[in-house]
């Protein structure tokens, strides 16, 4: 029976010492292998947060620091991002326990839950490296919620299915999908090749692209098929450069 895979929890930007510490006690509470801070904007060790991690002083102090979220998902698979702010084009988003069965299927690389700033989430280009985008069903009329309760709902709703997944009948062998970074390469790859040949404008790439990127996410494509996807980025660039290979033709 293959097991969920682990789960790393990646915090973006947090702004209070409080928040830190309350979200590792939460990640010990519910058995998260890491918690991985992304350019934080206040001190991880500050006194306040350590007071709040009680008795998990550990997830805290280990925590590693990442200059930005691409670099905290380098070894990461699938990847669910917790925010308030939607993109001017929606997303698809789903409630906690909506995207948890997904985020728990077998996968060779761990899963990400990534959550946002408390001021404005996550940035637009942030969102778009999620497969998943998770929305709590709050209240329309005050739909806010503070960093720390939101992550509290959110892998409670993760511990729930995980538990109902092991009492379920033994899964599936892992889908051999690609890491999340792989597909970030390869999309910046094959944004270049697009500017490059005039099938995107500079003014339109943004949004052309992060259509094109929300339909590989969700795809999961495997490394045999993003091998696949990135021959057929560089021949095409060969191509545009340097004009069709041309067949000989065969003498009279």
């Amino acid at each position: 029976m293959s097991a969920a895979p682990p789960l790393v929890v990646i915090l973006v930007a947090t702004a209070g010492p409080l928040n830190l510490g309350a979200v590792a006690r939460l990640c010990a509470n519910f058995a998260v292998q890491q918690l991985r801070l992304v350019a934080p904007r206040c001190d991880p060790h500050d006194p306040q947060a350590l007071r709040m991690d009680v008795h998990a002083q550990d997830v805290l102090r280990n925590a590693p620091v990442f200059p930005h979220l691409d670099a905290a998902l380098q070894d990461c698979g699938r990847v669910a991002a917790c925010s308030a702010r939607v993109a001017p084009e929606p997303l698809p988003t789903a409630s906690p326990e909506q995207v948890m069965p997904w985020l728990l299927q077998p996968h060779p690389l761990p899963a990400a839950l990534v959550c946002g700033r408390e001021d404005h989430g996550l940035h637009n280009a942030e969102l778009r490296r999620a497969g998943r985008l998770i929305r709590i069903p709050t209240a329309p009329a005050y739909s806010s919620m503070n960093l720390s309760h939101a992550m509290a709902v959110v892998l409670a709703a993760h511990r729930t299915a995980s538990r109902a997944a092991a009492d379920a009948a033994p899964a599936a062998a892992p889908h051999a999908a690609c890491g999340a970074a792989q597909l970030t390469d390869l999309l910046e790859d094959a944004g270049a090749l697009l500017l490059e040949t005039g099938f995107l404008w500079p003014h339109t790439a943004v949004a052309c692209m992060a259509k094109l990127e929300g339909i590989l996410r969700r795809a999961e494509p495997s490394p045999a098929e993003l091998a696949l996807l990135r021959g057929m980025v560089r021949q095409l660039r060969w191509a545009a450069r340097h004009g069709p290979k041309t067949t000989p033709q065969p003498q009279p």
